[in-house]
């Protein structure tokens, strides 16, 4: 019945924006690819839908692939590995920038802003965790590698006051973190992605949950020592069963691009996204909050030259 359902929505998709949609004629006939992390998180369901959604618009060929994460996709958008890919401010920044996990600057550039993510640092309900600093000693994921769950989860236990050394990691990506907490084989996970993530709500569905929570003063000095990515904010009540929020910080996600990019090819996506968006929070609610006032707020990643062409026509 899924399949059924998010088939009938590409079908809509198509019908609602084929007839007036064109491409510019900077496509090539190859595939494409939006690196779009692991099949459990927001990253891959918003990366497949939007595809969907500009491959059946502009006649073209754009698959979702699966990645490690923020890092993972900079790195393979900069080398031309893929056309679009999700980051979060923070790893972009430093992609920017050449710095934290990449050894020199990357060709990166943001085509919107889309939505913020959560840092969600999971337990189970019973576990005897209830602080960052309960971690130590403990099997806990951090992030698969070259993720920007590893970059955040790293920093804010920094933060903490908490040695990362002291925790056993397995470094899982999300979908290998839910099952290990569900076989019991984990005491804990971190994760940073927008709310609810698919996989932690169907984990929540069967077993207890908890989200530890993730002080004020440590956001503020994560600001400081880096790049002022981050903002204080709660994991509402009711999330995943939760009875009252959650104090965590949140950190922007932009869809990103190389500088050398075709800007008619920018415009198409762009166009596509604004037009389909009530369609595609359909699929996935975190599309809902596109927005094109806050959508060129991507500082200190340049926008696409393509992306400002855009955004001007619309003031214009």
């Amino acid at each position: 019945m899924g399949r059924l359902l998010a088939g009938l929505l590409v079908t809509c998709l198509a019908l609602t924006l084929g007839a007036c949609a064109t491409r510019s004629g900077e496509w090539g006939d190859e595939e494409y690819t939006i690196a779009s992390g692991g099949s459990t998180g927001v990253y891959f369901a918003y990366g497949t839908a939007v595809a969907d959604a500009v491959s059946s618009a502009r006649t073209v060929d754009l698959v979702a692939e699966q990645t490690a994460g923020s890092v993972d996709n900079l790195l393979r958008v900069s080398a031309g590995e893929a056309l679009l890919g999700f980051a979060q401010g923070d790893a972009a920044a430093d992609a920017v920038a050449g710095t934290g996990a990449f050894a020199e600057p990357q060709d990166v550039t943001a085509v919107a802003r889309l939505y913020d993510e959560y840092l969600q640092v999971v337990v189970r309900g019973d576990s005897p965790v209830h602080d960052l600093a309960d971690l130590a000693g403990m099997t806990v994921s951090l992030g698969a590698e070259n993720s920007g769950v590893n970059v955040i989860a790293g920093r804010v236990l920094d933060a903490a006051g908490v040695d990362a050394a002291s925790i056993r990691d397995p470094q899982l990506d999300l979908g290998a973190s839910i099952a290990a907490m569900a076989e019991g084989e984990i005491d804990g996970f971190f994760w940073v992605g927008g709310l609810p993530t698919p996989g932690i709500a169907q984990l929540a569905r069967t077993a207890d949950v908890r989200l530890l929570p993730i002080e004020q003063e440590w956001v503020n000095e994560v600001n400081d020592r880096y790049s002022h990515a981050y903002r204080p904010a709660d994991v509402p009540a009711g999330t995943y069963g939760l009875a009252a929020a959650v104090t965590t910080l949140a950190v922007p996600n932009y869809l990103v691009t190389a500088g050398s990019t075709p800007a008619g090819v920018v415009r198409d996506v762009l166009a596509t996204l604004f037009d389909a968006r009530t369609a595609l929070a359909q699929q996935v609610p975190a599309a809902a909050l596109l927005d094109r006032r806050s959508a060129i707020f991507t500082g200190p990643v340049p926008l696409h030259p393509g992306a400002q062409e855009y955004y001007r026509d619309l003031r214009g």
